[in-house]
């Protein structure tokens, strides 16, 4: 169980194969072991490193409310790279793992070969309902603890396809949510999810990034179709995929579908062109 120094707290994370590395960035109902399909995917053919966000054990859980804003989860990913040795990385991450996925290659293009954003930008639509929502469920969660207040994210209508269609693999989803930890879950949706920008006041930095973006959404994923298009409009070079009959949690839902379409993505930008981009340097793949 590898824990790293980073940013003043400790990581866990977990590392498979060799090659060009390819970190993916978790959501907030799960962690690290929701990447499991593609750690034995990846791995085959690249460094596939999946690592537990700050308040997700093993990883710390910080008490004190600054070390909850968002601007620190970008940093943990940061000190990440560094504590690895990693100069360059495709990054992937899913819904809140999306945006520190998205503002990290905003706040370090150079760092970043490949971006893949997958459901992200919840708040960006009704955004006065949404905080408000968001404050309504940290409330009851420090109220009543994580299992029964979790209800709401488990009956979102974003969800419901995953449990009809695999029953078995939405056990497996609830065994996640159900390991967050109380303090992690109240501190994250009261101040960190609250505390990031809507995707839409990210237009003219979007605009300036010049890197391969894949943006990825569930057909049924309705929260977060806006903030995906909003990306694909503004960034350059940014391609949009919407997967039938799927919700939010896609690399759990359908991860032969998900692993084939970003392992195409990946080699795709390997190759030097994808899409409007194309780069014929080698630059350093660490």
């Amino acid at each position: 169980m590898p824990l790293v120094d980073a940013n003043g707290i400790r990581l866990h994370y977990e590392s498979v194969g060799s090659g060009r590395p390819v970190v993916f960035c978790h959501e907030y109902a799960s962690d690290a072991r929701a990447w499991e399909a593609q750690l034995r995917h990846f791995g085959r053919r690249y460094r596939a490193i999946a690592y537990n966000g700050r308040g997700y054990p093993p990883s710390s859980v910080p008490s004190d409310d600054q070390s909850w804003l968002h601007r620190h989860l970008i940093d943990d990913l940061t000190a990440l790279l560094d504590a690895l040795g990693i100069e360059r990385a495709h990054v992937v991450g899913q819904a809140t793992g999306g945006n520190v996925a998205l503002n990290f290659a905003i706040a370090h293009p150079a760092r970043v070969m490949g971006l893949v954003v997958i459901g992200a930008g919840a708040g960006t639509t009704d955004r006065d309902r949404w905080l408000a929502g968001a404050r309504a469920l940290a409330d009851d969660i420090a109220r009543r603890g994580t299992r029964e207040a979790f209800a709401a994210i488990e009956e979102a209508p974003q969800r419901a396809i995953f449990k009809t269609k695999d029953p078995r693999g939405w056990e497996d989803f609830l065994a996640l949510l159900h390991d967050l930890s109380p303090v992690a879950a109240e501190k994250l949706m009261r101040i960190t999810l609250t505390d990031r920008l809507p995707v839409t006041a990210l237009g003219e930095l979007l605009r300036r990034l010049e890197l391969p973006v894949l943006v990825m959404t569930g057909d049924q994923d309705f929260p977060s179709h806006e903030a995906c298009r909003f990306i694909r409009d503004h960034a350059p070079h940014a391609g949009l995929a919407m997967l039938p009959m799927c919700g939010h949690a896609m690399n759990l839902e359908e991860p032969m579908l998900f692993n084939q379409m970003v392992s195409e993505f990946l080699s795709a930008v390997d190759a030097g062109r994808w899409g409007s981009w194309a780069h014929t340097g080698t630059g350093s793949a660490n």
